[in-house]
């Protein structure tokens, strides 16, 4: 592909499925958004407990992705790739979700693509990594995507050194541990205990000493940065590339997580699908922060781009 060329990429995880349409110019590897759009969808409810996609769940993903199909014909794309991630990969009802699928994007012959937890921590650190240097920051990154069913933790500079997806998230977190309006000392015990063995089993393959900036993915970490920030409503363009000492993660993630639904549902910056999630997603950014500060690392990044972006970059490198 010679020119400027427009993609559209889908990301279909636990909680939430996200829209990317952009141009994309392959020369230079670079992306000019033309639309971004993410619903709260909970394909992952209930998976972790009953081992199925809830169907209501799997009515309003399927709803969604033909919404996504008809934006993608609207606006003239020529590929679409779509990524679903952990909760289709541990649901035994996943053939109806894929059909589903096929027959919303019929058109561009895309059925979704349950890829392993290392193509997501290599397509999450292309999309999360681009701007980096360009902005100074150095390496090596430590790439963290914190999602609902599953965190990727991914290390390297210009390409992947080591990558590794454990099984914490803030909806299996949510519905595994913190069932309580705000969550008991217990049940945060509990919670972090899983987290700490997840983070342990990461660092048998990823190196987490060296790293240069310690940077956070998805949801859970653009909104803690929000209210680290004390953002009145959710600026994506203030967030983006955002900087903080690892003390003020910690307080954030601290506050987040102690709040009542009511309260988290009051801020500014909260999106309602995150109420009820996002004390879960806080433990484990907290965990993770934590972690990579004892091993001095003074720099915490968080980027609004992600495998999102690694996906639509992915469409425009195919024939």
């Amino acid at each position: 592909m010679s020119g400027p060329t427009r993609v559209g990429a889908v990301d279909c995880g636990t909680n939430s499925i996200r829209l990317l349409v952009a141009d994309v110019d392959p020369e230079r590897g670079t992306l000019v958004d033309v639309l971004r759009r993410m619903e709260v969808v909970r394909l992952g409810y209930g998976v972790d407990r009953t081992g199925r996609i809830d169907p209501g769940a799997m009515q309003r993903t399927l709803a969604m992705a033909a919404e996504y199909a008809g934006q993608c014909r609207e606006l003239g794309v020529s590929g679409v790739r779509f990524v679903a991630t952990s909760a289709s990969r541990d649901a035994s009802n996943a053939d109806e979700f894929v059909a589903g699928v096929r027959t919303a994007f019929g058109h561009y012959g895309t059925a979704p693509e349950v890829i392993s937890g290392d193509e997501e921590a290599a397509l999450s650190f292309t999309g999360a990594t681009g701007e980096l240097r360009a902005h100074d920051i150095p390496g090596p990154y430590l790439v963290v995507d914190l999602g609902g069913g599953s965190t990727e933790f991914v290390r390297g500079t210009d390409s992947v050194e080591a990558a590794r997806s454990v099984d914490v998230g803030c909806v299996r977190m949510t519905e595994r541990h913190l069932r309580s309006d705000p969550p008991t000392d217990a049940e945060v015990a509990a919670a972090v205990g899983d987290i700490e063995a997840a983070i342990d089993l990461a660092a048998e393959r990823v190196d987490f000493t060296g790293v240069g900036a310690l940077v956070g993915l998805a949801g859970s970490v653009t909104t803690i940065t929000a209210h680290a920030l004390r953002l009145p409503a959710y600026d994506p363009e203030r967030i983006h590339l955002t900087e903080l000492d690892p003390e003020t993660v910690l307080a954030a993630c601290q506050s987040l997580l102690h709040l009542t639904r009511a309260e988290r549902a009051a801020l500014g910056f909260m999106h309602p699908g995150r109420v009820d999630v996002i004390g879960a997603g806080a433990l484990v950014w907290h965990q993770v922060v934590q972690r990579l500060a004892g091993l001095g690392v003074e720099r915490v990044v968080t980027s609004e781009h992600d495998i999102l972006d690694g996906i639509a970059l992915s469409v425009a490198g195919r024939p």
